[in-house]
């Protein structure tokens, strides 16, 4: 039986906030989110890597660490790793049967997310984990993710407008939801928020006595290092810095502060351990370079406005005149706000559907994007995404971007 079939019986109930199904669902199981230490990480953008640090460094330092992200670019293993190993798949659908087997069939049934969380828990408990880096699906107060009491840090990476159709219109009301996994006297670390955001998470930590930390982004020193300033005094450590784009200076930045309050609470993580695991990480789909047919592709999900300028900012280095854009967006996203970020005069635009998803319609897309930009050099809808690439590269010295949408690009890495 496969994870997908598995899971299919639990897609209807879509997105339902609420932890009351969790909470039950974890009880029958024996409560293994009780068994295991975690760092909680929640925001709009930046919150998987921020876990792909975390876990690569306290993997390094020799702890067995679990790592609980969505969504899966390809596999739904990928969700669920222990020392950066994904698990494998006759155990998560071992794990999905034990947890439908708890499930009372005389109460409301639990989402898909919801049983994919309590499989992690499960899998962490049973695997001994010293510790487990939990980032949050959507929001975070209501999310199936928050139900420890008692995280060891909890993380807010950044704060905009998305998802507001299950978490509010404006930033302040998006804000409280996140802010919602901050527990009492538990210490909070804070990157770069919007005022409204700010005073939102602000408020709830002095509401709660949370030590605060805001760390300083990382300064780069040159192409692949950075430095960090200590929270506490003029200390630096100097790290390697895998992944793309200048945003990663604010995420790396986020990650070494959590870790340093790890280190206040005994746990052993060395400079060493620091460095050498922020070397290691890897979080793919992410601003990440290909070779596809021969050719140089970076490939990057971006699906919401803040990513979409990271984006046209790391683009904006590469000293090349225009870019192609090759894109496909799901239908509940902010269309508009992202082409307005992405697009500039002279840019190309080839346009695609994103397969087995609510995929935006493309004529209207189109539209939007010449209304946006109207000096664009081109603009064309294709089938596919296969389709789409060849005519890019053909027709096009320009450097080509694929983007739009994660499940976009998990579909183009899963077949090509």
């Amino acid at each position: 039986m496969s994870i997908d079939s598995l899971l299919q019986p639990f897609q209807h109930f879509g997105v339902n906030l609420g932890l009351s199904r969790i909470v039950n669902l974890l009880a029958t199981l024996g409560n293994p989110h009780h068994q295991v230490p975690i760092v909680h990480v929640a925001g709009t953008n930046g919150k998987g890597s921020v876990c792909a640090y975390l876990s690569a460094v306290l993997t390094e330092a020799g702890y067995k660490t679990g790592r609980y992200t969505s969504p899966h670019l390809v596999d739904w293993t990928e969700r669920i790793c222990v020392n950066e190993q994904a698990i494998n798949s006759d155990k998560l659908c071992e794990l999905i049967l034990q947890v439908q087997t708890a499930i009372n069939p005389n109460e409301e049934s639990p989402t898909q997310f919801e049983v994919i969380t309590a499989a992690a828990w499960l899998y962490f408990a049973q695997q001994q984990v010293d510790i487990a880096v939990i980032e949050v699906g959507l929001g975070g107060r209501l999310d199936a993710t928050n139900v420890c009491d008692h995280p060891l840090v909890t993380i807010i990476t950044s704060i905009s407008r998305e998802h507001w159709q299950q978490l509010g219109p404006a930033v302040a009301h998006i804000s409280r939801e996140k802010a919602g996994i901050i527990k009492p006297g538990c210490p909070v670390v804070v990157g770069s928020l919007p005022e409204a955001a700010q005073k939102v998470v602000i408020s709830r930590t002095l509401e709660l006595k949370c030590p605060i930390f805001t760390p300083k982004p990382s300064r780069q020193i040159n192409q692949n290092w950075a430095e960090y300033q200590k929270i506490e005094g003029s200390q630096f450590i100097k790290y390697p810095l895998p992944l793309q784009g200048q945003i990663q200076l604010h995420n790396s930045a986020l990650a070494i502060a959590a870790l340093e309050i790890l280190q206040k609470q005994n746990w052993q993580i060395s400079e060493e351990a620091i460095i050498n695991g922020m070397a290691k990480t890897k979080w793919p789909g992410r601003m990440q370079w290909i070779t596809w047919k021969q050719q140089k592709l970076l490939i990057d999900g971006a699906h919401n406005p803040a990513s979409a300028n990271v984006l046209r900012h790391y683009v904006d280095t590469l000293n090349t005149k225009n870019i192609t854009w090759v894109m496909g967006m799901l239908a509940t996203k902010d269309h508009g706000d992202i082409f307005q970020e992405l697009l500039k005069p002279e840019d190309k635009l080839y346009l695609v559907p994103v397969p087995d998803s609510n995929s935006a319609d493309l004529e209207e897309l189109a539209k939007l994007g010449t209304s946006i930009c109207p000096d664009l050099n081109f603009c064309h809808i294709y089938q596919d995404v296969f389709s789409a690439l060849d005519a890019a590269f053909s027709a096009t010295d320009n450097q080509v971007v694929l983007c739009g949408s994660l499940y976009l690009i998990g579909y183009f890495l899963a077949i090509s």
